[in-house]
């Protein structure tokens, strides 16, 4: 599972990145479950960047308790999943980071230690997502999206099995264009990284509780196992 992830690169470089106009927005260092985070996605056939909340609920879902909300998407099968299946194949989204935590599991009795899983370059990613407007019985309405996780690649396989699946820039176009891009060619685009193209680095253990704008989290742990 894909629990919390940061992106600290600055607005022009995401704009850069994906050819979209891009609102001023802070670096951030631990965005959890339930936050608002940035999203690329296609609406009314144009490009377009916002804020939805990290917190996938169907559409068609009569109660949201019942969904989690979920945060990630096993990209096996998305078809066959009921939750994820319109998603999958008219509303794909990319969530721009700049690495992303994982909590390597610990014997029994002792406490899991986080890493902090960026590029190897320090570049910025894009993480294929699912999104989708859920609309409550009060009017309001909530775009949540998901980010898709396939098997870890050779560079994390040590400490973790599974992995936000990352898209190569010239996959990412294909990825939102559901007029053109079916589902199962879609799917086709869901991978690891190349080997080579990630470093894990150990970190504290405050990335468990601390804030978004605390960038000493990113700092590798200085002393043992955290």
């Amino acid at each position: 599972m894909t629990g919390r992830f940061i992106l600290t690169a600055p607005p022009e470089a995401v704009a850069a990145r994906f050819g979209l106009d891009v609102d001023w927005f802070p670096p951030r260092y631990n965005i959890a479950p339930g936050q608002p985070i940035a999203v690329v996605r296609h609406v009314r056939g144009r490009g377009e960047f916002g804020l939805v909340r990290w917190g996938f609920v169907p559409s068609w879902a009569k109660d949201p308790r019942r969904f989690g909300p979920l945060v990630n998407a096993r990209g096996e099968g998305l078809l066959d999943k009921a939750a994820f299946r319109g998603a999958f194949q008219y509303r794909r989204c990319l969530i721009p980071a700049t690495g992303w935590y994982h909590w390597e599991r610990s014997p029994p009795g002792g406490a899991s230690r986080p890493w902090l899983v960026r590029p190897r370059d320090g570049g910025l990613m894009a993480f294929a997502g699912l999104w989708d407007p859920w609309l409550g019985a009060d009017g309001s309405e909530v775009d949540g999206a998901a980010i898709v996780t396939v098997g870890a690649g050779g560079d994390i396989a040590g400490i973790a099995d599974r992995m936000p699946a990352v898209l190569a820039p010239a996959d990412c176009d294909r990825w939102l264009d559901s007029d053109r891009t079916s589902a199962v060619a879609a799917a086709s685009l869901l991978r690891p990284m190349p080997s080579g193209s990630l470093e894990a680095v150990p970190v504290g253990t405050r990335v468990n509780h601390a804030a978004n704008d605390d960038p000493g989290l990113i700092e590798p742990a200085s002393t043992g196992p955290a």
